[in-house]
């Protein structure tokens, strides 16, 4: 099982960076996203199921995101999900933001990848905590580019 937890500091407001979490907005911040769509339940809500369509490369990967925790707070907003991905790794990731003041948010990504057979784990051990923290980091810049926007 491979876990991170990361923070950085994001010059903008907690309601802009949040957006970025609706699903309107995921491709921005998850660009090899191709589609998101609700299927059960509504956006926002514990329980909240959505299909993803993933591409890695030439595959498309599908999917089903659930939503575990959901907090819209005024200075403090949460969102937990939970997929398995490519039936070898279950995935649970974790965002948190936190007003710091009008025009700064922390920004708190946290997750864990489990493989849930064999395979999985064996490309875990494979593919190591250093690719998995570019991923982490890739992805932390992207939401911090998006929500810097004009």
């Amino acid at each position: 099982m491979i876990q991170w937890k990361e923070e950085i500091i994001i010059e903008a407001n907690i309601e802009k960076v949040w957006e970025l979490f609706f699903d309107k907005n995921i491709k921005k911040i998850m660009p090899k996203v191709e589609e998101h769509t609700l299927i059960e339940k509504k956006e926002g809500e514990v329980g909240a199921r959505h299909e993803q369509k993933y591409r890695e490369g030439k595959r498309v990967e599908t999917y089903i995101v659930e939503t575990l925790a959901y907090k819209d707070g005024e200075d403090e907003k949460q969102k937990q999900i939970s997929f398995v991905l490519g039936k070898a790794f279950e995935i649970n990731l974790t965002f948190t933001l936190h007003k710091i003041d009008e025009t700064h948010t922390k920004f708190i990504y946290e997750g864990q990848n489990r493989g849930v057979n064999f395979v999985g784990r064996a490309m875990l051990k494979l593919g190591g905590k250093k690719s998995n923290q570019n991923v982490v980091q890739e992805f932390m810049q992207q939401v911090q580019k998006e929500a810097m926007k004009g």
